[in-house]
């Protein structure tokens, strides 16, 4: 894959990361690794979660999390907290050179909601239009939608990391962590799901979402995140 070499001072906005993966993939554990690595080449950094980032999105979450839904109430859910994320964290930060890392964004909902409850990727991709696109993301109007309807290109990660791993080991990992939450007590079925809507996602955007193999010792996970982020033009090599 060729990296996108983009110059410093020709860019415009800060560069946007989301982290993906199935519960227990151990992308948490790489998210502050990938701050520190950034701001070690002088970068300001933005770390932020979906469902979350603001205080709305946080309540949300709370929701999502523990209130028993239906998959389309959850996937309503999910970009209410996300169009709130984008006015008040994602797109202001960008617009001020900030580079944002944000744990899961919209190929989650395709994934978990999609693939793993059976939401119509076709109704998903109508609500991605809807919600992520028209942003203004630079300059003083940066916090504002462009218009009143949604036009012209998406506000998308310019790198997605998905941290794959199989859904069995990923449940081994989860049942030695904390007391489960609605999603991570889903069967092991569930987790294959959204294991093949992320292998899927992939396959749709490869220039954008990288594959790490998660499985592997944490030293070389952690080694390929970083490679994978100067590939892109993101790091310095």
């Amino acid at each position: 894959m060729a990296a996108r070499q983009t110059p410093a001072a020709a860019r415009p906005r800060g560069w946007f990361i989301s982290v993906e993966g199935i519960d227990g993939a151990g992308k948490s554990s790489h998210i502050e690794a990938i701050a520190q690595a950034l701001q070690a080449q002088g970068q300001r950094v933005c770390l932020t979660r979906e469902p979350g980032g603001t205080p709305l999105g946080e309540q949300l979450r709370h929701l999502l999390l523990h209130q028993d839904m239906d998959a389309w109430a959850e996937t309503l859910l999910a970009f209410a907290a996300r169009r709130q994320h984008l006015r008040e964290v994602i797109v202001p930060a960008l617009a001020e050179g900030v580079c944002v890392v944000c744990d899961r964004y919209t190929d989650a909902t395709y994934a978990y909601q999609g693939s793993g409850h059976g939401v119509p990727w076709q109704a998903i991709a109508q609500l991605e239009r809807w919600v992520q696109s028209g942003w203004l993301a630079v300059g003083a109007g940066a916090a504002t939608a462009a218009g009143d309807r949604p036009e012209g290109a998406l506000l998308e990660p310019d790198c997605t990391l998905w941290f794959d791993v199989p859904p069995e080991v990923a449940a081994q990992r989860l049942q030695q962590a904390r007391t489960p939450d609605r999603f991570e007590g889903q069967a092991r079925a569930f987790f294959e799901r959204v294991a093949q809507g992320y292998a899927r996602r992939a396959t749709q955007a490869p220039a954008r979402i990288v594959r790490i193999d998660a499985h592997a010792p944490l030293p070389q996970v952690q080694e390929r995140v970083l490679a994978a982020l100067a590939q892109q033009g993101i790091l310095r090599a």
